[in-house]
Parts: structure tokens; C-alpha cells; sequence
């Protein structure tokens, strides 16, 4: 199983508040509804389209306010793979943020979307920091 390490991420607010926003599939659906197709959400399950392929994620293990693990649902991506979004509480208002992303890929998948999967996971990370510090 290959491993991508995202790079960590500065969010100038309480972890406890970032967990509660990413421990909920739901309350993502104002960021990320207008961004991909066909988005459904309830706090346990989320499904949508991305480039032609329906994409199914569950909330596999919730460790308050230290991390979420997200795996793929059945029916969605036909490629195991799990990933964490991890806190660290370097402060009351100063978080830290790493998302860490361990798929399943065969040598040529690896060789044509394994830098892709990098820079996604470093792409996601960033993107919630943003949010989060906006």
C-alpha cells in the first residue's frame, strides 16, 4: 500500500472547531456542493461525480479533536484506500493540519496517478486551511 503525505497546514483556530466541521461529511456541503457533481451528504456518507466517476466515501473512525478516517464506500472507487485528516493542537487557536492518504495501487496505476495523488492530498489540505482560516 503506497502512503502520501500531505504538507502540514497552519489554521488559526481551535482544533476542536476544525473537527467538528470535518468529523460530518454534511457540513461540507457548502464548500464543496457547487464544486463537483451531483453531491449528497449526511453525516455518515457522502457520494459524488468527479470526472465521469461516482466517488462514495464513509466515515470510518472518528478520535475527537485529533482525527477523521475516511474510506471508500461500496460501489465508489474501485481502489482501497483510506485517509485521515489529522489535527495537532499546537496551541488554543493554532492547528496544525496533515492529511495522509494510503491506497492500494498497482505499479502502472502508481506510475500514472501517484504524483497526481500527491499533489491532490497537498490540494485538499490547502484548500481547508484556507477555508478554515477565512
Amino acid at each position: 500500500m503506497q502512503e502520501y503525505i500531505s504538507k502540514q497546514q497552519q489554521i488559526l483556530r481551535p482544533a476542536e472547531q476544525i473537527y467538528a466541521a470535518i468529523s460530518r461529511f454534511d457540513n461540507l456541503t457548502p464548500a464543496l456542493a457547487d464544486r463537483v457533481e451531483e453531491w449528497q451528504a449526511d453525516e455518515e456518507h457522502c457520494s459524488f461525480k468527479a470526472k465521469g466517476f461516482t466517488v462514495k466515501l464513509r466515515m470510518e473512525e472518528r478520535a475527537e479533536p485529533k482525527h477523521v478516517k475516511i474510506v471508500g464506500d461500496q460501489g465508489g472507487v474501485p481502489v482501497d484506500f483510506a485517509f485521515w485528516i489529522q489535527l495537532h493542537k499546537v496551541s488554543e487557536s493554532d492547528t496544525r493540519l496533515r492529511i495522509v492518504l494510503h491506497a492500494e495501487l498497482n505499479m502502472m496505476m502508481k506510475m500514472m496517478i501517484g504524483s497526481k495523488l500527491q499533489g491532490a492530498v497537498d490540494q485538499i489540505a490547502e484548500g481547508i486551511a484556507k477555508a478554515m482560516n477565512s
